[in-house]
């Protein structure tokens, strides 16, 4: 390996570095929301999603060009949930663990993360009226609780 090869990948790992001391604390509570589980108590399944989203996110890093980081991590982080939502559908006790995958995915995008329902919709495939209709059936599942407290803004 060169030297300036060498160097380029130093800097890439002190950028990763810096925006993952940054962001991976919020990144890491939107993966407890998606898998479902208690975010006071140990999450594997949402570390490992934000691993793999991050990992994913590393190999790209160069070919960002402009993107916002946090944006692609975010993406990933979704991407990876989609994924193995089959692996999240039964509820974990976390304040969103009754809701389907999918139903958790639009609504932590749509409202802990604020992403435009046209976004969430083009990432995922569906019509926006659907992403739409999720969110709102999301929220009322989620009032009608007699122990509700979300912890979504």
């Amino acid at each position: 390996m060169g030297e300036r090869q060498q160097e380029r990948e130093r800097r890439r790992a002190r950028e990763f570095a810096a925006f993952t001391a940054g962001a991976a604390g919020r990144l890491l509570h939107a993966a407890v929301l998606l898998t479902g589980e208690v975010a006071d108590q140990p999450a594997p399944a949402a570390e490992e999603l934000l691993l793999t989203a991050l990992a994913r996110t590393y190999a790209g890093w160069e070919r960002l060009r402009g993107e916002d980081p946090y944006e692609r991590a975010r993406r990933e982080l979704a991407a990876g949930f989609a994924r193995t939502a089959r692996r999240h559908r039964r509820p974990r006790g976390g304040p969103l663990g009754r809701l389907t995958p999918r139903e958790r995915l639009v609504l932590v995008l749509r409202l802990h993360e604020d992403v435009a329902e046209e976004q969430i919709a083009a990432q995922l495939g569906l019509p926006a009226e659907r992403v739409r209709t999720l969110c709102r059936h999301a929220v009322c599942a989620l009032r009608s609780r007699p122990d509700a407290h979300p912890a979504l803004p």
